[in-house]
Parts: C-alpha cells; sequence; structure tokens
C-alpha cells in the first residue's frame, strides 16, 4: 500500500479510536432462557412477533421451544425460514413483506449471524421504509429505532445478538456489504444453551473458530480499549477450554454454555475494536461463492496471522498464554508460532482444510478489491494491506502454497 493511503487509513483509525469513549455502545439485556421471552414482550406492549431463521433450524426442530413458549403466553408469531447462509437482499425484503402483512410489531432472529443479520436488517427497513439497504451501507446511516429486536443464538459462534453490524449480499451482484449503527445491536440476547444441543460437530466446530477469530482480530488489532482486550482474552480462554468438549459431546451442556458466553464476549471485543483482514477476505468468499463464513474464517486464520508478522508477536503471547498454551515468560515470537500451531491442530482435529475449492483464480482481482474495499480504511489491522497483497490469500487457499 502506497504512503499516501496508509497515511489516509491510520488517520481515519485514530480518529474512530478517540471517539470510541463517546460513541453510545451499549450491550444487549442478557436472558437464560426463552422462557423469559413472554414477560418481556407483554412489558414492551407487543403481542405479534416475526420470528426469522433459516430451514435447517426450523428442519431440526429447534424453534419448537420457542413457540410453544409464545403460544402458552397467547403471543401471536409469524415465521420467515428461509434465510439463506449469507443472507440476500431478497431475504430481507420477503422477511419484511411478513412483517407488515401479518402486522408485526417485534422480530426475533434465531439461529446463526444470518439469521440474526437478516433480523437486523428487517429491522432497519421497518424503521426507514423509503431507504434502500444499499444506502445504509457502511457507518451510522440508520439512526432510527429499531422495532423491539431480540437475538437467540443458535450456534456459539458470531457474536451477532452484541454487534451493530448487519452483513448482507445484494442478490444481483453477490457484492456483500456490512451496515453498522448502533440501533442495530440487539435489545436482548437469548443465551439459552438448550436451543445448541442439536448442532452438528462440524458446525460447532466453524462456528467456534468464527468465535475465536472474532476475540483474535479484536485483540491485535491497534483500537482496543481496557475492556474490549479483557473480553477478548475471556473469549479465546473459554474457547480452548470448551470448543473440544462442545464438539465431541454435543449434550453436554455446561461446554455449550461456556461457549455462547464466550461467542458474547469475541462479539462485545470486536463490535469496538472491530475485525481484520480474515474477515474482509472471508465476507467476499461468501458473497461470491456462498462460502459458510465460519468456515472461511477458520480455513484463513492462521495464514492472515503468519502475514502480519513479528509485529503482533507480543499479543499472540498474551493470547497463548490466556489459553493455556504457552507458558508466562516464554519468548514472544515463540508464544506466537505456539498459539498458530495450535489453531492448526485445531482445525485438523475437526476436519477443516487449508482450501476453499470453490475460488476461481480468474475471479481473484474482484474478490481482493471487495476485501480492499471493505476493510480499508476501517478495520485497524496490524499491518496495512491493498488489494493486489491481499490477493496473496486467495491464492494460498487454492494451491496450499507457503509464504
Amino acid at each position: 500500500m502506497n504512503k499516501v493511503r496508509k497515511l489516509y487509513c491510520r488517520t481515519f483509525q485514530l480518529g474512530l479510536k478517540i471517539a470510541l469513549p463517546f460513541l453510545p455502545y451499549r450491550k444487549p439485556d442478557i436472558v437464560g432462557s426463552v422462557k423469559a421471552l413472554p414477560d418481556i414482550f407483554i412489558k414492551h406492549r407487543c403481542g405479534n412477533i416475526l420470528v426469522i431463521t433459516d430451514a435447517g433450524i426450523t428442519k431440526l426442530g429447534l424453534t419448537r421451544r420457542l413457540e410453544k413458549v409464545l403460544t402458552q403466553s397467547n403471543l401471536s408469531y409469524t415465521i420467515y425460514d428461509k434465510t439463506v447462509a449469507n443472507p440476500t437482499t431478497d431475504n430481507v425484503s420477503e422477511a419484511l413483506e411478513l412483517y407488515h402483512s401479518n402486522h408485526c410489531d417485534a422480530i426475533i432472529g434465531f439461529g446463526g449471524g444470518s439469521s440474526m443479520d437478516c433480523a437486523k436488517a428487517v429491522g432497519a427497513r421497518v424503521a426507514k421504509p423509503k431507504q434502500s439497504l444499499a444506502r445504509m451501507k457502511g457507518i451510522l446511516k440508520v439512526h432510527k429505532k429499531l422495532p423491539l429486536l431480540v437475538a437467540i443464538p443458535t450456534t456459539a459462534g458470531t457474536g451477532s445478538e452484541t454487534t451493530l453490524a448487519a452483513v448482507i449480499t445484494d442478490a444481483q451482484t453477490r457484492y456483500k456489504y456490512a451496515i453498522n449503527d448502533f440501533p442495530l445491536i440487539p435489545k436482548y440476547a437469548v443465551l439459552d444453551p438448550k436451543v445448541t444441543l442439536s448442532l452438528p460437530p462440524f458446525i460447532t466446530a466453524t462456528t467456534g473458530m468464527d468465535a475465536l477469530t472474532h476475540a483474535v482480530e479484536a485483540y491485535i488489532g491497534r483500537s482496543t480499549t481496557y475492556g474490549t482486550r479483557k473480553n477478548a482474552l475471556m473469549a479465546v480462554s473459554l474457547i480452548f477450554e470448551n470448543i473440544d468438549k462442545a464438539y465431541t459431546n454435543g449434550s453436554d451442556i455446561d461446554a455449550r454454555r461456556n461457549m455462547l458466553h464466550a461467542s458474547y464476549y469475541a462479539g462485545c471485543a470486536f463490535t469496538k475494536s472491530y475485525v481484520g483482514y480474515v474477515h474482509a477476505v472471508a465476507h467476499s468468499l461468501g458473497g461470491e461463492y456462498n462460502v459458510p463464513h465460519g468456515l472461511a474464517n477458520a480455513v484463513l486464520l492462521p495464514f492472515v496471522l503468519e502475514a502480519y508478522g513479528p509485529c503482533i508477536h507480543k499479543k499472540l503471547y498474551q493470547l497463548s498464554v490466556a489459553a493455556g498454551i504457552s507458558r508466562e515468560g516464554t519468548p514472544y515470537d515463540i508464544a506466537a508460532e505456539e498459539f498458530i500451531a495450535a489453531i492448526r491442530d485445531m482445525k485438523k482435529r475437526f476436519g477443516i482444510g487449508d482450501t476453499i475449492s470453490e475460488i476461481r483464480e480468474e475471479d481473484i482481482p474482484k474478490l481482493a478489491h471487495y476485501a480492499d474495499k471493505e476493510g480499508n480504511p476501517l478495520y485497524p489491522v496490524p499491518v496495512l494491506m491493498d488489494a493486489k497483497e491481499l490477493e496473496r490469500f486467495y491464492y494460498l487457499l487454492i494451491k496450499e502454497l507457503e509464504f
């Protein structure tokens, strides 16, 4: 990246960091079970709820407890379950039509990050009916109060239940973009481990590594605070202690609960400190090829950490000690190697490879352009890279080359 653009990016990021204490960040109120929701809806005088989820969730029967609780409390609800892995503008339009035609007054995002992102986007369109999602792209362009929004994560990974972002894919162009504004933070987050018990092992693994990516990228970035560093360290510690337990024994409710809290802490970290190029590249892959976001992050994470080099070794040492991988006093470079190796070992245990088969070489310049456009200047990454430099990661994923 040329010097002028680097200066612009760093100046932009410094401005955001200085503004952090003055911005209206908030955390959602935590609810431990879906059984508590009727009282919440009655308190807010909401009687007709739109539940946004996906077909896999309904097929697994994960919404049944929620439906039973709402029915027993005489609360009406409508289910939209066509959300795809990377929610599209068409998903939002369809769900919005259901919201209006059924006279809904509250929204539940039930599922992984895709369902919660779709729910946030629907809420934004309800709040701003005359404005398209594309015009809300970027930072602080919603600035209107949404309908009551509740997030119920069924995967312990995305952290969407606590973030101000909704990531949407244009159904026509396949361009994936983020909408970021404070009204998108859900009012309530339901961290109920029982809704995650049926999650298959591979999805448990990839979503758990998604949470790990959130925590790591937030921690190694250049816009951290005491609070975000603390949250990231807690998340990394919980993930390394519990992800294998949740993967091998999906009915381990303590491990499931701990992973939900890890995802929440990681979400609290990155919603303020942002992510980095792992996410920028992963989002381009999700938009173009519908690669699941958690899988893309898991594949990419060690490659990007290695590319950043020595400037993050001290921070990786701190993460490695928190995870119980390295001992205190280990040289920074050795601890960094141990931490990255532990991530690679985790991928092997979970059957996650080092390639993305969908990538077409002729698409790489376009994909790198999307990643560059997303990441710069917003993400306070340790090392700045332009589109040409970001191309290396796509080639790694199709050729398994070393740096």
